[in-house]
């Protein structure tokens, strides 16, 4: 089942790095920043990344946590995550479930070849687990002051 807007997010478990267990009833009563990215250590997710890093202590101030979300495995994010040292955990979708939930999985074009993606997505998950916001198919530039602006206004 697709979440939709203004209604109450499904049941789901997912796992993160650091040991975490993701699930909307652990984090009721919070923000949630859900945001869906291709792959670990490519040049537009790292920049990302490092945006939603720099603002970090902007969404913890507005009440917010902040979770990536990539099929990559979590050896992959471990690393991503020392890496760039990112601040929130990184959820390792690597059966694909909560990508082929949030509708985010797309045919691209790469090399002129047709592949499955994950289309760069984020969705704003309000204190008692309403989907209140989506950003599909976005651009880096910009976007984690939009959401940051988003979750300030949900308050």
């Amino acid at each position: 089942m697709t979440p939709a807007l203004n209604k109450p997010l499904p049941e789901f478990e997912a796992l993160a790095t650091g040991g975490v267990k993701f699930t909307p009833q652990a984090y009721a009563g919070k923000i949630v920043v859900l945001y869906f990215y291709p792959k670990d250590n490519t040049p537009g997710c790292t920049t990302e990344a490092m945006q939603f890093g720099e603002h970090h202590k902007d969404f913890l101030k507005a009440g917010a946590v902040v979770f990536g979300v990539s099929r990559d495995n979590m050896a992959s994010h471990e690393k991503f995550k020392q890496n760039l040292q990112l601040p929130f955990e990184l959820i390792a979708d690597t059966e694909e479930k909560l990508c082929h939930m949030f509708g985010v999985v797309k045919n691209k074009i790469m090399y002129g070849k047709k592949v499955k993606g994950i289309e760069r997505s984020t969705f704003l998950i309000d204190g008692s687990g309403v989907l209140r916001a989506e950003w599909r198919g976005l651009k880096v530039a910009g976007h984690v002051e939009e959401v940051l602006k988003a979750v300030k206004a949900l308050k």
